[in-house]
């Protein structure tokens, strides 16, 4: 009976049934969710010339971060139509923070500070907002080829973080403690990747950071007090790091929420044709991307980073055909009650930053290996070689020491100075400039001997 009922879209399985599933989809995106605020509050907090990033906002980005994905999770399940448009695809899809956004925001925060992080998202979550309403059309204009381009762009950049983060944080605290605690949730999660199976494999991540978090504590790494000291239950105040705005931050921002919304409407279909064998429906297109832009602007509110669908949720979804909301339901309540606990926050905040760097340097050779794949999709004809030959070309020749950067005007310089904007603007005119079928080049002419 309740197998029958999981792998159906409505109806309430038993408990019993529904509560592992539920709980394996925490497992699954839990370390996810947490390492882009990890990452961006380092950042923030070791760029000098700013206001520091407090300890109690660290906390409190934690904290409301899993209450943000719980929340948008329950937008993605059960709908909300304003209207003729609906927030929410109505699949079982599951929301968390996004990782394609570290990069830029990373550059925001460092440059501005987090108020101009938290505006920036909020303002150029309008994008969209946009791309929801109009995704027939705007769809044309991110295929494949883009969005492997930029997310490979992301891995790439991504990745000396991952490896600093391995050796414990910065230069000053490499040493042989912090790249063995890194080295044990690297090797544990290749364990499980090759050996795991189902919902087992899918926590890979969870698993690994569990047995670096434990071989911490072995070492006397952690220090509990913060833990103890921090409430059981505290509901997080909206707004309570206010926002600020910048144009060229909030730009660059607006291109990677469309590039997150093309990711999301790839897992989408990914479900639909897994399960039903079908494309995803236009409604359930535009809800989960209306749900993003939701789901942004709560992430935003709520003190915390941007929203989007999580692959390896989607890829569980795909696997084991299990769709009931019900029990994707379990995981967005798992979540809120997780993001009213300030002890919880507090506990993953102790997390040394070799032990999260273990994963993330997993995570980010993902990223760039989602990239691959998404231009193997869209084939290696002489147009697309041609595409990609150019994109990272022009694309890698800015950055933020690039002497062509340096003698732009300001705005430009800010827009250009952020390599994962430059390629996908780039990459996006290449695709409009050269057609999509290019005809066919003329056979030699071939001279037989009489």
């Amino acid at each position: 009976m309740s197998s029958a009922i999981i792998q159906e879209l409505e109806g309430r399985p038993p408990l019993l049934a529904a509560i592992p599933i539920g709980l394996g989809h925490v497992f699954a995106m839990f370390i996810g969710n947490l390492a882009p605020i990890l990452v961006i509050s380092t950042v923030v907090s070791s760029s000098t010339g700013l206001p520091i990033m407090t300890a109690q906002q660290q906390l409190l980005m934690i904290q409301c971060c899993m209450l943000a994905s719980g929340l948008t999770t329950l937008l993605q399940i059960y709908p909300i139509r304003v209207g003729k448009i609906q927030f929410g695809a109505g699949l079982p899809i599951v929301m968390g923070t996004s990782f394609v956004f570290i990069p830029t925001l990373s550059r925001i925060g460092s440059q501005y500070g987090i108020n101009v992080v938290f505006g920036s998202i909020i303002a150029g979550s309008l994008a969209g907002f946009l791309m929801g309403l109009f995704i027939k059309h705007i769809k044309k204009i991110f295929p494949p080829l883009v969005i492997g381009a930029v997310l490979m762009t992301i891995g790439l950049s991504l990745m000396p973080v991952g490896v600093t983060y391995f050796a414990g944080g910065d230069t000053a605290s490499a040493s042989y403690q912090n790249i063995l605690m890194g080295s044990i949730v690297f090797i544990v999660i290749l364990i499980v990747q090759r050996f795991g199976k189902g919902i087992v494999k899918a926590s890979a991540l969870f698993i690994g950071i569990i047995a670096g978090y434990g071989t911490a504590i072995f070492l006397g790494q952690i220090d509990f007090n913060a833990a103890i000291n921090a409430k059981i239950i505290a509901v997080p105040m909206p707004f309570s790091i206010m926002p600020e705005f910048h144009v060229g931050s909030i730009i660059a921002v607006a291109i990677i929420v469309m590039v997150s919304s093309i990711e999301t409407m790839g897992h989408v279909n990914g479900i639909t044709v897994a399960v039903w064998d079908r494309e995803a429906s236009i409604n359930e297109t535009q809800g989960a991307v209306l749900a993003d832009f939701a789901g942004n602007l709560i992430a935003a509110s709520l003190n915390t980073l941007p929203n989007t669908s999580f692959g390896q949720n989607a890829g569980i979804v795909s696997m084991t055909k299990v769709v009931n909301k019900f029990c994707i339901l379990i995981t967005a309540l798992t979540l809120i009650l997780a993001g009213l606990s300030p002890k919880i926050g507090a506990l993953l905040s102790l997390m040394p930053a070799s032990v999260l760097g273990g994963a993330v340097v997993i995570v980010f050779s993902m990223i760039i290996m989602n990239g691959i794949k998404m231009i193997a999709k869209a084939g290696f004809s002489e147009r697309n070689i041609t595409i990609l030959i150019l994109t990272c070309g022009f694309g890698y020749l800015t950055g933020p020491a690039s002497p062509i950067v340096e003698i732009l005007p300001n705005i430009l310089k800010y827009f250009f100075s952020n390599a994962t904007v430059a390629v996908c603007v780039f990459c996006v005119l290449l695709n409009l400039i050269f057609p999509l079928t290019i005809p066919p080049r003329p056979l030699p002419k071939i001279h037989t001997p009489c």
